[in-house]
Protein backbone atom coordinates (compact mmCIF):
# COMPACT_ATOMS: atom_id res chain seq x y z
CA UNK A 1 0.00 0.00 0.00
CA UNK A 2 0.88 3.85 -0.01
CA UNK A 3 -0.53 7.17 0.41
CA UNK A 4 -0.07 10.15 -1.43
CA UNK A 5 -1.59 13.61 -1.54
CA UNK A 6 -1.64 16.72 -3.42
CA UNK A 7 -3.37 19.76 -1.86
CA UNK A 8 -3.68 23.16 -4.65
CA UNK A 9 -4.23 26.17 -2.54
CA UNK A 10 -4.40 29.67 -3.57
CA UNK A 11 -0.63 30.29 -2.56
CA UNK A 12 0.72 27.10 -4.07
CA UNK A 13 0.58 23.42 -4.29
CA UNK A 14 2.00 20.56 -1.62
CA UNK A 15 2.68 17.05 -2.86
CA UNK A 16 3.36 14.62 -0.22
CA UNK A 17 4.10 10.81 -0.63
CA UNK A 18 5.24 7.72 1.71
CA UNK A 19 7.63 5.43 0.48
CA UNK A 20 7.02 1.80 1.96
CA UNK A 21 6.64 -0.74 -0.75
CA UNK A 22 4.78 -4.28 0.68
CA UNK A 23 5.22 -7.29 -1.90
CA UNK A 24 4.47 -9.90 1.35
CA UNK A 25 4.78 -9.88 5.07
CA UNK A 26 8.51 -10.61 4.58
CA UNK A 27 9.42 -8.32 2.12
CA UNK A 28 9.04 -4.63 2.88
CA UNK A 29 11.08 -2.35 1.24
CA UNK A 30 11.50 1.40 0.32
CA UNK A 31 11.42 2.97 -2.64
CA UNK A 32 10.70 6.93 -3.79
CA UNK A 33 7.33 7.42 -5.25
CA UNK A 34 7.22 11.18 -5.57
CA UNK A 35 9.57 12.29 -8.17
CA UNK A 36 9.98 16.02 -9.42
CA UNK A 37 11.59 17.71 -12.28
CA UNK A 38 12.48 21.37 -11.53
CA UNK A 39 13.91 23.64 -14.24
CA UNK A 40 13.85 26.66 -12.68
CA UNK A 41 12.27 29.82 -14.38
CA UNK A 42 11.22 26.74 -17.58
CA UNK A 43 9.18 24.38 -15.77
CA UNK A 44 8.53 22.59 -11.93
CA UNK A 45 6.46 19.16 -11.87
CA UNK A 46 5.94 16.52 -9.40
CA UNK A 47 4.44 12.94 -9.57
CA UNK A 48 3.81 11.19 -7.27
CA UNK A 49 2.55 6.92 -8.11
CA UNK A 50 0.83 4.72 -6.30
CA UNK A 51 -0.22 0.67 -7.21
CA UNK A 52 2.18 -1.69 -8.87
CA UNK A 53 5.83 -0.15 -8.44
CA UNK A 54 7.44 -1.91 -11.60
CA UNK A 55 4.79 -0.62 -13.34
CA UNK A 56 4.55 3.36 -12.01
CA UNK A 57 8.93 2.79 -12.38
CA UNK A 58 8.39 1.88 -16.12
CA UNK A 59 6.16 5.06 -16.59
CA UNK A 60 8.01 7.80 -15.06
CA UNK A 61 11.31 6.19 -16.81
CA UNK A 62 9.24 6.20 -20.15
CA UNK A 63 7.84 10.18 -19.77
CA UNK A 64 11.55 10.74 -18.67
CA UNK A 65 13.69 9.48 -21.66
CA UNK A 66 10.48 10.19 -24.45
CA UNK A 67 8.87 8.41 -26.39
CA UNK A 68 6.99 9.11 -29.88
CA UNK A 69 3.65 10.42 -29.92
CA UNK A 70 1.66 7.86 -32.73
CA UNK A 71 -0.26 11.38 -34.10
CA UNK A 72 2.88 13.79 -34.63
CA UNK A 73 5.91 11.20 -34.94
CA UNK A 74 7.79 12.92 -32.46
CA UNK A 75 9.51 12.03 -29.49
CA UNK A 76 8.14 13.95 -26.67
CA UNK A 77 9.14 13.79 -22.53
CA UNK A 78 8.00 15.56 -19.83
CA UNK A 79 10.62 18.28 -20.35
CA UNK A 80 9.13 19.19 -23.64
CA UNK A 81 5.55 19.02 -22.95
CA UNK A 82 4.07 23.00 -23.67
CA UNK A 83 1.91 23.01 -20.65
CA UNK A 84 0.65 20.76 -17.97
CA UNK A 85 -2.71 19.62 -19.60
CA UNK A 86 -0.39 18.59 -22.33
CA UNK A 87 1.89 16.96 -19.41
CA UNK A 88 -0.93 14.56 -17.97
CA UNK A 89 -1.96 13.44 -21.59
CA UNK A 90 1.60 12.81 -22.52
CA UNK A 91 1.48 10.97 -19.31
CA UNK A 92 -1.75 9.07 -19.38
CA UNK A 93 -0.02 8.07 -23.23
CA UNK A 94 2.81 6.75 -21.13
CA UNK A 95 0.41 4.73 -18.87
CA UNK A 96 -1.23 3.32 -21.97
CA UNK A 97 1.85 2.31 -23.83
CA UNK A 98 3.02 0.31 -20.54
CA UNK A 99 0.01 -1.48 -20.72
CA UNK A 100 0.19 -2.03 -24.35
CA UNK A 101 3.80 -3.90 -23.72
CA UNK A 102 2.96 -5.40 -19.91
CA UNK A 103 -1.05 -5.59 -19.09
CA UNK A 104 -1.41 -8.98 -21.02
CA UNK A 105 1.46 -10.74 -19.74
CA UNK A 106 0.15 -9.74 -16.22
CA UNK A 107 -3.51 -10.72 -16.79
CA UNK A 108 -2.21 -13.88 -17.27
CA UNK A 109 -0.33 -13.93 -14.09
CA UNK A 110 -3.71 -12.88 -12.76
CA UNK A 111 -1.99 -9.71 -11.66
CA UNK A 112 -3.62 -6.32 -12.02
CA UNK A 113 -2.86 -3.34 -13.99
CA UNK A 114 -2.84 -1.50 -10.69
CA UNK A 115 -1.08 2.21 -11.04
CA UNK A 116 -2.81 5.91 -10.23
CA UNK A 117 -0.52 9.33 -10.41
CA UNK A 118 -0.61 12.67 -8.96
CA UNK A 119 0.77 15.75 -11.53
CA UNK A 120 1.00 18.22 -10.22
CA UNK A 121 3.18 21.66 -10.96
CA UNK A 122 3.53 24.37 -13.37
CA UNK A 123 5.06 25.68 -16.31
CA UNK A 124 6.11 28.88 -17.86
CA UNK A 125 2.85 30.74 -20.01
CA UNK A 126 0.72 28.35 -17.92
CA UNK A 127 -0.92 28.08 -14.23
CA UNK A 128 -0.52 26.04 -11.75
CA UNK A 129 -2.32 23.07 -11.67
CA UNK A 130 -3.17 19.36 -10.21
CA UNK A 131 -4.76 16.34 -12.43
CA UNK A 132 -5.15 12.28 -11.21
CA UNK A 133 -4.58 10.15 -13.69
CA UNK A 134 -5.89 6.45 -13.37
CA UNK A 135 -4.67 3.36 -15.04
CA UNK A 136 -6.95 3.87 -18.25
CA UNK A 137 -4.91 6.90 -18.75
CA UNK A 138 -7.94 9.71 -18.66
CA UNK A 139 -7.52 12.50 -15.53
CA UNK A 140 -9.26 14.55 -13.46
CA UNK A 141 -7.96 18.10 -12.00
CA UNK A 142 -7.89 19.40 -8.64
CA UNK A 143 -10.45 22.71 -8.60
CA UNK A 144 -11.39 25.17 -5.95
CA UNK A 145 -14.36 23.59 -4.89
CA UNK A 146 -12.21 19.97 -4.52
CA UNK A 147 -8.60 21.79 -3.86
CA UNK A 148 -6.86 18.25 -2.78
CA UNK A 149 -6.36 14.93 -4.27
CA UNK A 150 -5.31 11.52 -2.78
CA UNK A 151 -4.08 8.15 -4.15
CA UNK A 152 -3.28 5.07 -2.17
CA UNK A 153 -4.58 4.30 1.21
CA UNK A 154 -6.46 7.09 1.07
CA UNK A 155 -9.63 6.77 3.74
CA UNK A 156 -7.84 7.66 7.05
CA UNK A 157 -6.16 10.95 5.44
CA UNK A 158 -9.35 12.00 4.06
CA UNK A 159 -11.20 13.28 7.23
CA UNK A 160 -8.52 15.82 7.79
CA UNK A 161 -8.17 16.74 4.70
CA UNK A 162 -12.66 17.27 4.40
CA UNK A 163 -12.48 19.27 7.03
CA UNK A 164 -9.25 21.71 7.46
CA UNK A 165 -8.11 22.08 3.89
CA UNK A 166 -9.78 25.19 1.50
CA UNK A 167 -8.66 26.69 -1.15
CA UNK A 168 -7.57 29.91 1.35
CA UNK A 169 -5.39 28.18 3.54
CA UNK A 170 -2.03 29.32 3.38
CA UNK A 171 0.92 27.14 2.00
CA UNK A 172 2.64 26.54 5.13
CA UNK A 173 -0.84 25.32 7.10
CA UNK A 174 -1.30 23.08 3.86
CA UNK A 175 1.87 21.45 4.18
CA UNK A 176 0.84 20.59 7.96
CA UNK A 177 -2.47 19.46 7.04
CA UNK A 178 -0.73 17.21 4.49
CA UNK A 179 1.60 15.55 7.30
CA UNK A 180 -1.42 15.53 9.58
CA UNK A 181 -3.42 13.43 6.76
CA UNK A 182 -0.37 11.48 6.30
CA UNK A 183 0.14 10.41 10.17
CA UNK A 184 -3.29 9.62 10.58
CA UNK A 185 -3.20 7.42 7.71
CA UNK A 186 0.22 5.60 8.93
CA UNK A 187 -1.57 5.32 12.67
CA UNK A 188 -4.09 3.10 10.98
CA UNK A 189 -2.35 1.33 8.36
CA UNK A 190 0.60 -0.46 8.43
CA UNK A 191 1.31 -0.60 4.85
CA UNK A 192 2.25 3.52 5.18
CA UNK A 193 5.37 4.12 6.19
CA UNK A 194 8.06 5.89 6.70
CA UNK A 195 10.33 8.06 5.11
CA UNK A 196 8.25 10.59 4.09
CA UNK A 197 8.85 13.23 0.83
CA UNK A 198 7.78 15.66 0.17
CA UNK A 199 7.68 18.90 -2.44
CA UNK A 200 6.54 22.50 -2.16
CA UNK A 201 5.91 24.62 -5.27
CA UNK A 202 4.53 28.37 -4.74
CA UNK A 203 2.22 29.59 -7.85
CA UNK A 204 4.26 31.57 -10.41
CA UNK A 205 7.09 31.07 -8.86
CA UNK A 206 8.47 28.39 -11.65
CA UNK A 207 10.33 26.83 -9.42
CA UNK A 208 10.44 23.79 -6.32
CA UNK A 209 10.89 26.18 -3.26
CA UNK A 210 10.97 22.74 -1.14
CA UNK A 211 11.92 19.36 -1.49
CA UNK A 212 12.68 17.51 1.14
CA UNK A 213 12.67 13.69 2.93
CA UNK A 214 11.20 13.29 6.90
CA UNK A 215 13.26 10.46 8.22
CA UNK A 216 11.72 8.24 11.40
CA UNK A 217 12.55 10.34 14.45
CA UNK A 218 12.83 13.67 12.96
CA UNK A 219 12.07 16.46 15.87
CA UNK A 220 9.26 18.12 13.86
CA UNK A 221 6.98 15.04 12.67
CA UNK A 222 7.27 13.52 16.28
CA UNK A 223 6.46 16.50 17.91
CA UNK A 224 3.64 16.94 15.44
CA UNK A 225 2.38 13.37 15.93
CA UNK A 226 2.76 13.87 19.72
CA UNK A 227 0.52 17.29 19.83
CA UNK A 228 -2.20 16.46 17.32
CA UNK A 229 -2.83 12.94 19.48
CA UNK A 230 -2.81 15.59 22.85
CA UNK A 231 -5.29 17.94 20.75
CA UNK A 232 -7.58 14.85 19.64
CA UNK A 233 -7.58 13.83 23.36
CA UNK A 234 -7.89 17.29 24.92
CA UNK A 235 -10.89 18.00 21.91
CA UNK A 236 -12.72 14.77 23.00
CA UNK A 237 -12.89 15.32 26.90
CA UNK A 238 -14.06 19.14 26.13
CA UNK A 239 -17.23 18.01 24.38
CA UNK A 240 -19.94 17.65 26.69
CA UNK A 241 -21.18 13.91 27.01
CA UNK A 242 -24.13 12.71 25.03
CA UNK A 243 -27.62 13.45 27.12
CA UNK A 244 -28.71 9.63 26.08
CA UNK A 245 -29.80 7.79 29.34
CA UNK A 246 -27.47 8.34 32.84
CA UNK A 247 -24.50 10.02 32.60
CA UNK A 248 -23.42 7.63 35.55
CA UNK A 249 -23.54 4.28 35.11
CA UNK A 250 -25.82 2.74 37.99
CA UNK A 251 -24.14 0.46 39.87
CA UNK A 252 -25.84 -3.18 40.36
CA UNK A 253 -28.06 -3.93 43.42
CA UNK A 254 -26.40 -6.59 45.35
CA UNK A 255 -28.68 -9.28 46.33
CA UNK A 256 -28.50 -10.86 49.99
CA UNK A 257 -27.62 -14.43 49.43
CA UNK A 258 -30.36 -17.19 49.62
CA UNK A 259 -29.33 -19.57 52.61
CA UNK A 260 -29.99 -23.56 51.53
CA UNK A 261 -31.07 -25.20 55.15
CA UNK A 262 -28.35 -27.75 56.20
CA UNK A 263 -29.03 -31.56 54.96
CA UNK A 264 -28.53 -33.73 57.96
CA UNK A 265 -27.75 -37.86 56.64
CA UNK A 266 -29.59 -40.43 58.23
CA UNK A 267 -27.90 -42.39 60.99
CA UNK A 268 -26.70 -45.58 59.83
CA UNK A 269 -28.78 -48.93 60.46
CA UNK A 270 -26.85 -50.89 62.96
CA UNK A 271 -26.75 -54.80 61.36
CA UNK A 272 -29.17 -57.47 62.91
CA UNK A 273 -28.00 -60.02 65.60
CA UNK A 274 -27.83 -63.17 64.85
CA UNK A 275 -29.50 -65.99 67.08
Amino acid sequence: MTYCCGILVREGLVMIADTRTNAGLDNIATFRKLNVFNRPGERSIAIATAGNLAISQSIVSLVTEGFENPETGEIETIESAGTMFKTAQLLGRAIREVYRLDGRMLEQKNLNFDVTMLLGGQIKGGRLRLFMVYSAGNFIEATVDTPYLQIGEHKYGKPILDRAIKYDVDLQDSLKIGLISMDSTMRSNLGVGMPIDLAVIPRDAIATQLVHRIEPGEPYFHDLRERWSAALRAAHQNIPRPPYGPVTPQPPILQPPILQPATVPPAPTEPAASH
